[in-house]
């Protein structure tokens, strides 16, 4: 179904993927002819940080030659999350039904965003997960996958919440759950921006469903991920959790106080 809202650039589809790229111009060429050969119906924003290698000019490019495929540039880089909130902003004022996380190095296959796309009616939120069974992680070394599981039990049990990949990155949202979650009070970054945005849609009362990926590391370029994003996701989650649980502990308290006596 097409939303009414949606602009004359946007009613051949009602999926955008959002795609940010900063320094992605060895691979952009290649995750977008993939993406657009593996689901042909569905819009492709590339959310540009002003990449001096080039990313931005080579989008305007390809662009150009499809129009299907739509282009934001920002001014400098500032981080994951800024640049999918600001895609996410761009998609729904132009009314899309379905909103995709993707990146652009390839490590996302396009061609199993059809599967997710199917489950997305009985859900607020499908999340391409590398831990649950039939999910696999392909040219990891082991302390990254160590850093990448590790990371995710404690989330799941600091947050207390029934996701086991809390932290991918490969994601469809429905545009209505997008709209509930004030984006812009999203501040996080990397990880913690994927964890941030989970449990925002747990929140909501969404229901959440995991599809199994297959995850690849990059070929080429280099990864964004550093300590400070590393760090930043440990005391942010560890800060949620500690107010999730007090949160249940005055509600618990709450239920369980006697009704105020009343003299007859």
């Amino acid at each position: 179904m097409t939303n009414p809202r949606q602009s004359a650039n946007s009613t051949a589809s009602s999926v955008l993927v959002v795609i940010p790229t900063f320094n992605e111009r060895e691979n952009l060429r290649t995750i977008v002819r993939r993406l657009t050969t593996a689901v042909p119906t569905t819009h492709v924003l590339i959310v540009d940080d002003n990449s001096p290698d080039g990313t931005g000019a080579l989008a305007d490019e390809i662009a150009a030659a499809d129009e299907r495929i739509h282009v934001l540039h920002r001014a400098a880089k500032a981080g994951l999350g800024a640049a999918y909130v600001a895609g996410f902003d761009w998609a729904l004022r132009r009314g899309y039904e379905a909103i995709v996380e993707m990146d652009a190095d390839g490590s996302h296959a396009p061609e199993q965003l059809s599967t997710m796309l199917e489950v997305l009616p009985r859900a607020g939120m499908v999340l391409g997960s590398r831990y649950v069974p039939g999910g696999t992680v392909l040219n990891w070394p082991w302390y990254r996958s160590l850093l990448s599981r590790g990371g995710n039990v404690y989330s799941k049990w600091a947050l207390g919440v029934a996701i086991n990949d809390l932290t991918g990155g490969f994601r469809v949202y429905r545009g209505e759950v997008l709209r509930e979650l004030d984006l812009h009070t999203v501040a996080s970054q990397g990880y913690c921006f994927q964890v941030d945005l989970a449990m925002r849609v747990v929140e909501t009362g969404s229901t959440v469903v995991e599809v199994p990926i297959t995850f690849a590391e990059r070929e080429s370029g280099e990864s964004k991920m550093n300590g400070s994003i590393v760090r930043e996701a440990l005391l942010r989650v560890t800060k949620w959790g500690l107010r999730r649980r007090g949160r249940r502990l005055l509600a618990s308290v709450s239920r369980g106080k006697p009704s105020p006596r009343r003299d007859r």
